[in-house]
């Protein structure tokens, strides 16, 4: 870009020059090497497209007008006509390149070393050659390189490159650290998980670089009518040089050369070209600053056109940390319930069991236990101390024909069976998250026609959470299975135009994720399921996250369909004026630079939405 510049700054000393000579002779050579300097990257780059089949595009169009006017008498005109274009193209670039570095600026998360320990002593090497098992030093002010599990220390970490949150979060002996964060005091010592090809941070990075890749229909429509436009515009410009000369008394190629050169001038398309993509990107980058990651504009774009909003239930609305609250006992002590339950259920990471593990306080013998098999969206069936146990939901005790109390308390509830034999339930309770019902509230005031939620708990349990909240429908006691099959038809339920949203946790809920038309995952940090699930992720815990990314895409689509509207309408007035002779070659390129400098400013401003 720097020689560029210099490049601009010297023909436009020339053109200066050129313009004060009197001698005609010395002028035209001045004007020459004026249009050498700041145009002859632009010819050489039109060639070469004619060769690789590409001949219309902006480039072929300001060489034809730019050459045409030299050859026509009107060399200042030229050399104006390719010296503004560039001094255009010199500004988007820079614009472009300001993008580009706020958002790796704000994703400036790339550690550059790590300080591993390798035989007694500590050394500094690229995080990509470290291997898993290892253990690896963070001093203060230092970013984690790889993800791992403290080993030694404890301090404050800064997550905001990853979550956009400014409070700091406290790890200690035992905490998984992420790579991408800054260790803000003490000094830490972690065992690597992960392979930095795998890492949190690599897999954030790989993201953000790809999501330029995935073209919103916007972006695509500019595409192709660019390409259809430009040879459109080409044919008129013959026309225009070509026919009033003969049909017109009195009309002169010379003058209607002269109108159809500012036509192509006035027509070239890269203001539309640079800025629509460039508001996507900075959308992209205004919600990465959010904690929020965009997988493709495409994503961003039909955001934006959300009708249906489908939460999953635990984990996503609630905080899915379970708690024990009633044990109710049939011909066993309760103490023995839970036992068995909690054996049953020992080898399930499923937030329930993690409930049921807390509450029992004892240590698992695993040798007392055998032939465990999970039941999808049942519960699990398992032997322990050779009893045949069955812990799970209502649908587990009709699969297996066992009588049960059906006269439970509201909440979620475990059933156990003990060889055949109903022995009692437990009950299990969730709780919301703290900004779930302003989150739902705001959703509301964004015209989302429709908020569902889909759970695989108790009608009771799945209907006093939707009153809460105020979702307006909710659906129950769903296998994953059927989680899909109520995502289809909902789809059926929106319009042709609108796109329909599913919110899960995206660990268990990849189906659901990849099938609806935008599937974002929540609380992501550090969930690989969740970023390679999701076309959204949203790092942080936080409900409201999901109106400011919908803010944000409809933001973004305001912004690029203003550009779009703005540079066609003043091409268009432009194009006719210069038609009729009433706009001159100086006119056509300050309208030209013009626009494309207004429509790459306002394409920018999609890179402070909301922040």
């Amino acid at each position: 870009m720097k020689k560029l510049l210099w490049r601009l700054v010297i023909s436009s000393i020339f053109f200066v020059s050129a313009i004060i000579l009197n001698n005609s002779q010395l002028k035209l050579i001045m004007f020459a090497i004026s249009y050498i300097l700041a145009g002859s990257d632009v010819v050489k780059r039109a060639i070469y497209n004619i060769k690789d089949g590409e001949v219309f595009d902006e480039n072929f169009l300001m060489s034809i007008a730019s050459i045409g006017a030299f050859l026509i008498g009107e060399a200042p005109e030229g050399v104006a006509v390719m010296l503004f274009y560039q001094v255009g193209e010199l500004f988007q670039s820079y614009a472009v390149g300001q993008s580009r570095r706020s958002i790796s600026s704000l994703m400036d998360i790339r550690p550059d070393y790590a300080n591993v320990l390798r035989n007694g002593e500590v050394v500094t090497i690229s995080p990509e050659e470290v291997e898993i098992g290892e253990i690896i030093v963070i001093k203060a002010g230092e970013r984690v390189p790889l993800d791992g599990v403290v080993v030694e220390g404890n301090s404050m970490l800064d997550t905001s490159a990853l979550t956009g949150e400014s409070i700091p979060r406290e790890v200690i002996l035992g905490s998984e650290l992420l790579s991408g964060c800054i260790n803000i005091n003490g000094l830490l010592s972690a065992k690597v998980t992960k392979l930095y090809s795998e890492s949190t941070v690599n897999k954030i990075l790989e993201l953000v670089e790809n999501a330029s890749s995935r073209k919103s229909k916007s972006e695509k429509f500019i595409t192709r009518f660019a390409r259809i436009y430009t040879p459109v515009v080409v044919v008129i410009a013959v026309i225009l040089a070509i026919i009033p000369p003969l049909i017109i008394k009195d009309a002169t190629f010379n003058e209607w050369i002269y109108r159809s050169l500012a036509f192509l001038v006035v027509s070239c398309p890269c203001a539309l070209v640079i800025s629509v993509p460039l508001s996507f990107f900075g959308g992209i980058g205004g919600a990465s600053k959010n904690g929020i990651l965009v997988k493709g504009s495409n994503y961003l774009e039909a955001m934006a056109k959300t009708e249906i909003i489908v939460f999953d239930k635990t984990g996503t609305l609630t905080k899915g940390v379970f708690k024990v609250q009633k044990i109710h006992s049939e011909k066993v002590q309760p103490e023995e319930l839970l036992k068995l339950a909690v054996y049953a259920e020992s080898y399930s990471n499923h937030p329930i069991s993690a409930s049921l593990k807390e509450a029992y306080k004892k240590d698992i013998d695993i040798q007392k236990i055998s032939q465990v098999e999970e039941i999808s969206g049942h519960g699990v069936s398992a032997v322990v101390e050779n009893i045949k146990v069955l812990a799970g939901n209502d649908k587990l005790m009709e699969k297996f024909k066992i009588p049960y109390n059906r006269e439970t308390p509201e909440g979620t509830i475990v059933h156990i069976a003990a060889d055949g034999e109903y022995a009692g339930y437990i009950m299990i309770a969730d709780q919301v998250k703290d900004d779930a019902s302003e989150a739902v509230s705001v959703l509301k005031k964004h015209n989302i026609k429709d908020i569902v939620m889909l759970t695989g708990d108790s009608e009771t349990a799945g209907i006093n959470t939707a009153a809460e909240l105020g979702i307006d429908r909710v659906y129950s006691e769903l296998l994953p299975a059927d989680k899909v099959e109520k995502v289809e038809e909902l789809i059926s339920q929106k319009s042709e135009k609108g796109t329909l949203m599913f919110v899960g946790d995206g660990i268990n809920d990849a189906p659901v994720l990849a099938r609806a038309d935008v599937g974002v995952a929540m609380g992501a940090l550090g969930s690989d399921a969740a970023i390679e699930a999701a076309d959204v992720v949203i790092m942080t815990d936080e409900l409201s996250k999901i109106a400011s990314a919908i803010e944000i895409s409809k933001n973004t689509l305001k912004i690029a369909y203003q550009n779009i509207i703005f540079a066609i309408s003043v091409k268009v007035i432009i194009l006719i004026l210069s038609t009729f002779g009433l706009t001159s070659l100086w006119a056509a390129v300050f309208a030209d630079v013009g626009v494309t400098f207004i429509a790459v400013l306002n394409a920018m401003r999609a890179l402070r939405l909301n922040n």
